[in-house]
């Protein structure tokens, strides 16, 4: 990690504003996000207004650990976690019969897209909060996704509560996640390769 006073002081910039229903400009284990508590309805009524996206149009969630995944949706097929485990990309899984979170958040048949992530800020910050996290592009709907952080519009900057300082020097380029549906009989589509 960079300097672990600088990433502190973050962890805890961002935990207050999600506690406030405020929303966060931080990077993730692909590109960065705007996130914000993802079991707060006004909270995620902000991050598509801010992206100027239609409500309709679903946003995916971030978790710590496997028994969030547990916590949030009603009887997942536990063979994710075995085929979670053999991939190296990071995997976004929409998983059916979400609970636990904003309404505005779930999509209409019941289902919300889950990504578990391994990158250390945040882990770090998930696990302190104690609570999903909404992770979206940092980006006006339409816009390309930005890969690193100087690309990122500055409508998206000065529409969030809290910027994070960490990794804004990262130059090396990131991508979006893959997307799988996991269907209750164990069948898989890939949605985003």
């Amino acid at each position: 990690m960079e300097n672990s006073k600088d990433f502190e002081k973050d962890i805890a910039a961002c935990l207050t504003t999600l506690q406030a229903g405020g929303l966060l400009l931080y990077p993730t284990d692909t590109i960065w996000g705007i996130g914000c508590d993802a079991t707060n309805p006004d909270a995620v009524k902000k991050v598509y207004a801010l992206k100027q996206r239609a409500e309709s149009k679903s946003l995916i969630v971030l978790m710590a650990d496997q028994r969030d995944i547990l916590k949030y949706t009603s009887q997942p097929d536990l063979r994710i976690f075995d085929f979670l485990a053999t991939t190296h990309k990071p995997t976004t899984i929409i998983y059916e019969g979400a609970m636990g979170l904003a309404d505005n958040l779930v999509n209409a048949d019941g289902t919300i897209g889950i990504r578990l992530v391994n990158e250390p800020f945040c882990r770090h910050l998930i696990k302190r909060f104690r609570k999903p996290i909404v992770s979206t592009s940092a980006n006006l709907s339409g816009d390309p996704s930005p890969a690193i952080f100087k690309d990122i519009d500055s409508r998206i900057k000065a529409g969030v509560d809290y910027v994070v300082q960490y990794r804004q020097d990262d130059d090396s380029p990131r991508q979006s996640s893959a997307i799988l549906k996991w269907h209750s009989n164990g069948e898989v589509t890939v949605i985003r390769p």
